[in-house]
């Protein structure tokens, strides 16, 4: 005797009568087709930024204390990436610099805090800058290994963030920096140590 089901009439597998798959009554299939008006009001934030060519030029005529500088104190502008994160030089001496960032839910990630890749981004700039403070004019630089810890979550309510680079080694080939990253508490929230590249740029 066979003890084979029939998928059609079989009760435990229709698909239309299962009470547990029934796409009309299974509640989260009501969660998925919640619409965008529940959503409230759509929310935004202008950036605006110049031309990241004239910070490069002028960083070719400048050692990389002296192009930090020229950003700090307004003689050129910004990269366009510290418009984006709100971020801004606010103190640069030869091997080490500190950076401020305004965070808002605009960098949240999808359960409430903000994205680790903001923090990461603050960290990886820190700690380039930092070396870039060293060099001398026509010589360059690139991140090739960044090492991240978290020690805190972050929120708009964290305050204003401050990151820290300092030269930990320079070196004419490989150079090596750390960061930490500071909530408005003066709490440490991460963490960071980077080796980079150190290369004369083309003519």
């Amino acid at each position: 005797m066979s003890t084979e089901t029939d998928p059609v009439t079989d009760p435990v597998t229709d698909p239309v009568t299962d009470p547990v798959t029934d796409p009309v009554t299974d509640p989260l299939t009501d969660a998925v087709t919640d619409t965008q008006d529940t959503w409230g009001e759509p929310r935004s934030r202008t950036v605006t930024w110049y031309d990241p060519m004239v910070t490069a030029a002028g960083g070719r005529e400048r050692s990389g204390l002296e192009t930090l500088e020229a950003i700090r104190d307004g003689v050129l502008p910004p990269a366009p990436i510290a418009a984006l994160v709100q971020m801004d030089v606010v103190a640069v001496e030869e091997g080490r610099v500190e950076f401020g960032c305004t965070v808002d839910e605009s960098v949240y990630n999808p359960i409430g805090v903000v994205h680790g890749g903001l923090v990461c981004t603050l960290l990886d700039t820190v700690a380039g800058c930092a070396v870039h403070s060293t060099l001398p004019q026509g010589v360059g630089y690139t991140s090739i290994e960044l090492k991240v810890t978290y020690l805190r979550p972050v929120t708009r309510d964290s305050g204003r963030l401050t990151a820290v680079g300092t030269v930990v080694k320079p070196g004419r080939r490989v150079a090596f920096a750390e960061g930490q990253v500071l909530d408005g508490a003066g709490r440490v929230v991460a963490t960071a140590s980077s080796s980079l590249l150190v290369f004369p740029l083309p003519a």
